[in-house]
């Protein structure tokens, strides 16, 4: 797929980039040149193949789940302006 030098005026106007006029030709090439890449990566025939989350068959290693820290609320909260049931008051933003 073939970009216009008008479309990549066109493209960075809206995108609100200031661009260079000489450098047009040059970015017209290579968003060209992008396209016709994911136009290639699209004909790829994907039938069957599985999903992968990671490129490498590995576990993630995992912290057991436990407590490491005591609570300590009431403490945090005696520098609390406004204090109700456990709960920080903080004034209204929404009107």
């Amino acid at each position: 797929m073939m970009i216009a030098p008008s479309e990549v005026k066109k493209i960075a106007r809206l995108a609100r980039l200031a661009i260079d006029e000489a450098e047009v030709a040059r970015y017209a090439q290579d968003l060209s040149g992008i396209l016709d890449l994911v136009e290639r990566m699209n004909q790829a025939d994907t039938q069957g193949v599985e999903p992968m989350a990671h490129p490498l068959d590995m576990a993630q290693r995992l912290r057991p789940d436990a407590v490491t820290e005591t609570n300590q609320r009431e403490l945090f909260q005696l520098n609390a302006p406004a204090v109700e049931n456990g709960l920080f008051l903080v004034p209204k933003v929404i009107e």
